[in-house]
């Protein structure tokens, strides 16, 4: 039988046929393997989700061993060269390329939503002038969910959309004030008569002048790396708002859920291990003996490698152009020298060809942020302000999707069975 799988259960001598659908097998099916009738059936272990695919979706297609990433079917070469963040924010949400009309009424609607409740500045104003950018990031977009009670109605599309919007113009202003909050400075509002990024410089930089100058190779570098981050599949925060998401909790909450998970250092976090590990190595004349070390098992080659991608990430290439582009009006930063040699030897030692690893997005990142003036901690922020269009997009995705039920995994039990209870006397 075609577009099947075939199972001969050894304990019992039992064959089953599996429905095979997209190179996919449904796990529910295999509840139907049995030893006998009370018998639960069985199940699949999979930590870490590895090789389960927990949703469909039309949204982002990768393909790891030949390095492509596409939006709705679009290479992210050509939507970096040609694209904005907001046009891309549009495709991943409605499927395609807007229309000049659809475009202008996409980015009105956001406009109309950069500010923030003047509340929000004392809540904000609340926290450590040491707290990290990203914990004020986070439990700032989940304070929201108090402020807009209707968007608990998830199962209104209209709504989702308004919820949507506001999402993706506040997180900037968030993370503005997340940033200057950090310096000790005040707060700057949105200016709509810039773009996307360039209002995010804006509200990040503006002194005393009266208006601020946005120079437009920082702002397209910026913008690039917007439409670089703003979705990568079922990654950790994607899963986690999708996992929030199913409880049909408001988008604030779920988002500030994924914006935790992104908070991580194996996820967020790893451009700005990849400066520190620049910084370690020093010179380029230390690199082979730091690269010796690596093989050694003494060290980690940060920013190379990817759990998906087993050739070159082609984010990284793109990051790579606009690194030059970013220097050329900041200045040279000798760690982009100090990169350049790393990845040049190990792109031609047989060790690291062998285990295919290679640059990855956040290699050369971090070193554009900084070049931006921004700190190491505001990092992670910076990439959870445009991952938010993709947040809300599988957000919106799942509520439309009738497979998905509340998010609820299955667990191997290892601990003891029925047990009495003992007196404390007798302990």
């Amino acid at each position: 039988m075609a577009d099947t799988l075939t199972i001969t259960d050894n304990r019992t001598g039992k064959q089953y046929d599996v429905p095979i659908t997209d190179g996919t097998i449904k796990a529910i099916d295999l509840r139907t393997i049995k030893v006998s009738d009370d018998d639960f059936g069985l199940m699949t272990y999979d930590p870490a989700f590895t090789n389960t695919a927990s949703c469909r979706s039309a949204i982002t297609y990768i393909d790891g061993d030949k390095g492509v990433l596409e939006y709705r079917g679009y290479p992210i070469e050509q939507l970096a060269e040609k694209s904005t963040y907001l046009e891309v924010a549009y495709l991943l949400m409605f499927g395609e390329l807007p229309t000049t009309a659809q475009l202008q009424d996409w980015e009105q609607g956001i406009l109309k939503h950069t500010l923030l409740h003047e509340n929000i500045k004392h809540l904000m104003r609340g926290f450590r002038y040491d707290a990290h950018p990203m914990g004020v990031f986070l439990s700032t977009v989940g304070a929201l969910s108090t402020f807009y009670p209707d968007a608990k109605n998830v199962s209104d599309a209209n709504v989702r959309l308004e919820h949507i919007q506001k999402l993706i113009a506040k997180s900037p202003t968030i993370a503005a004030y997340a940033y200057r909050h950090s310096k000790g400075l005040f707060y700057v509002y949105p200016d709509n008569n810039l773009n996307f990024a360039g209002n995010f410089l804006n509200m990040l930089f503006k002194m005393t002048e009266a208006k601020f100058e946005v120079n437009p190779i920082l702002e397209r570098a910026l913008d690039i790396l917007f439409i670089l981050h703003a979705d990568h599949e079922q990654n950790c925060g994607t899963n986690a708002m999708r996992a929030i998401g199913s409880s049909e909790v408001d988008p604030y909450s779920a988002l500030a859920g994924a914006a935790a998970a992104l908070y991580g250092p194996l996820h967020g976090g790893a451009n700005e291990a990849v400066l520190t590990m620049l910084r370690h190595i020093g010179s380029k004349a230390n690199v082979p003996d730091f690269i010796a070390k690596v093989k050694k098992g003494e060290g980690r080659l940060m920013g190379f490698g990817h759990r998906v991608y087993k050739s070159y990430d082609p984010r990284a290439r793109i990051i790579k152009k606009a690194a030059y582009d970013v220097f050329e009006v900041t200045g040279t930063n000798p760690l982009l020298d100090l990169a350049l040699e790393l990845e040049k030897i190990a792109l031609e030692d047989e060790y690291f060809v062998k285990r295919k690893l290679y640059p990855n997005v956040d290699f050369y990142s971090g070193l554009i942020y900084q070049a931006l003036g921004f700190s190491p901690e505001m990092f992670t922020v910076l990439f959870a302000i445009p991952r938010t269009a993709g947040w809300v997009a599988q957000w919106d995705e799942l509520h439309r999707d009738p497979d998905q039920k509340i998010a609820r995994p299955r667990q191997i039990y290892t601990g003891y069975r029925t047990r009495d209870y003992i007196p404390m006397d007798k302990r």
